[in-house]
């Protein structure tokens, strides 16, 4: 726990048989109470490997659901357990969990109730392999959605994220998508509704092992996340109301 609160690290896994127990290994267990692991329908044996390290709580997706379901599942089941503080961490080791108790710190100590790990800040997204297409992408998405939503972050598009309570419980998140987009509807509800997002500075490894989404569906996330601002947007302006935002 963090000064009385219930700290619960939630990992969204689909085929991360290989680099769970290098994650799983470095959570610092001094602040963190529970991980609870959601296995999307894994070809391999990632639910048995979390089993065996220890984790507690693993929920199986019978058929893969995709990556925004994952994440409801998660959070909905922290919830439940009285978490006060969530943070959400890939398991293919692509960020480093040691940044956990700078993040919990600073919810914790009421600085910002969302915190994110930036790759942008610094020079840790090339620096650790990022395809050069993929940042630009992000730099053009970013540029593009700091103005629509009316916020400034070094990006939208990190994988690692942590909450406090309130704002889980404040936010119609089990109304996103199923797929990746669903992070960016959740930054979007988030700054819609008035809650400030603090950065920390991440390095980011790049290798076979992490996981990524290929060019194809690349192009169909960077879609998605102008529809999303451009729905922020419009709905600000009073123009159009969407479910999203109640």
């Amino acid at each position: 726990m963090y000064k009385g609160k219930k700290v619960v690290v939630v990992l969204p896994a689909y085929n991360a048989e290989r680099t769970l127990q290098k994650t799983y290994g470095e959570i610092p267990f001094d602040i963190v109470d529970e991980v609870i692991l959601c296995d999307d329908a894994s070809k391999d044996d990632t639910a048995g490997l979390a089993g065996k390290l220890g984790i507690h709580h693993i929920i199986i997706h019978p058929e893969n659901k995709g990556y925004g379901a994952n994440q409801k599942s998660l959070y909905n089941k922290a919830l439940d357990l009285g978490a006060d503080i969530i943070i959400m961490l890939h398991p293919d080791y692509q960020y480093t969990p040691l940044l956990i108790p700078s993040m919990v710190n600073i919810i914790g100590d009421g600085l910002y109730p969302v915190v994110l790990a930036s790759r942008i800040l610094g020079k840790g997204a090339l620096k650790g392999g990022m395809p050069l297409y993929k940042y630009i992408a992000n730099r053009f998405l970013t540029m593009v959605q700091n103005l629509l939503v009316n916020y400034k972050l070094s990006e939208y598009h990190t994988g690692y994220r942590a909450f406090d309570r309130e704002i889980l419980q404040s936010i119609n998140f089990n109304d996103n998508s199923d797929d990746f987009i669903f992070d960016n509807e959740m930054l979007s509800q988030i700054i819609y509704k008035g809650y400030d997002i603090g950065e920390v500075t991440c390095p980011t490894k790049y290798f076979e092992e992490a996981s990524s989404i290929n060019f194809r569906r690349s192009v169909t996330y960077g879609t998605g996340v102008l529809r999303v601002s451009f729905l922020h947007l419009i709905n600000k302006m009073g123009v159009y109301k969407s479910p999203l935002y109640k």
